[in-house]
């Protein structure tokens, strides 16, 4: 009985720690101040501002390998649509420099290709 018990107990102590453990793996909080939305297992975060843009790659909280990628981004803001090519800009993220709409109700789109991977579609509401 004294052994049932004690199972019973271990089991529900390790159940919090084990879904703890799975919460941290599966963080889709912004970590750079942006967005975050999640395509394929891979958390993108968009940090849209006026004169840059920067997309964040992580896949279980860590910062996805770009080499050989590439990314576009599609902002939509009114009537107006902006097509812009980001560049590799280190690990896990893809930048561009210019003028952007980064105002509340800018939509964007992202199109994501890393080798190995299916292609990635995101999108992102600016509010």
């Amino acid at each position: 009985m004294k052994v049932i018990a004690l199972a019973g107990l271990v089991l529900a102590l390790s159940s919090p720690l084990a879904a703890s453990a799975a919460k941290g793996a599966h963080d889709h909080s912004p970590r750079h101040g942006g967005i975050v939305t999640e395509a394929g297992n891979v958390d993108l975060e968009l940090v849209l501002k006026a004169d840059a843009i920067t997309l964040h790659l992580r896949d279980h909280g860590k910062a996805l390998k770009i080499e050989g990628g590439s990314a576009k981004l599609t902002l939509l803001s009114g009537a107006n649509k902006q097509e812009v090519a980001l560049a590799p800009a280190g690990e896990g993220r893809f930048e561009a420099k210019g003028a952007f709409p980064a105002a509340a109700g800018t939509k964007a789109v992202a199109m994501v290709t890393l080798p190995g991977r299916k292609p990635l579609t995101a999108r992102f509401a600016v509010k």
